[in-house]
């Protein structure tokens, strides 16, 4: 039986990749997160590693949903001037 290690050639070469994967999609949701002053958001993308898959859905889906509920509010109030 050999012993598998996580510095074998090829699982080394697959979990750099993950580590670079996972680090840029992290860094992008945290600066959108930061530049959209979501506390709760940027607190919960820092804490949990999901690989990039939370990182990908904020900010593809759930800060697209704040900006068009925050883009109604101001329409809203520019109707009532």
């Amino acid at each position: 039986i050999q012993h598998l290690s996580l510095f074998t050639p090829p699982l080394f070469i697959i979990f750099l990749v993950i580590i670079i994967w996972s680090t840029i999609w992290k860094g992008f949701a945290l600066w959108k997160a930061a530049r959209r002053n979501s506390l709760v958001w940027f607190i919960v993308l820092l804490v949990v590693n999901t690989v990039g898959i939370l990182e990908i859905l904020y900010l593809f889906v759930f800060s697209e949903i704040g900006r068009k509920k925050s883009e109604s509010i101001r329409t809203a109030r520019r109707r009532r001037r």
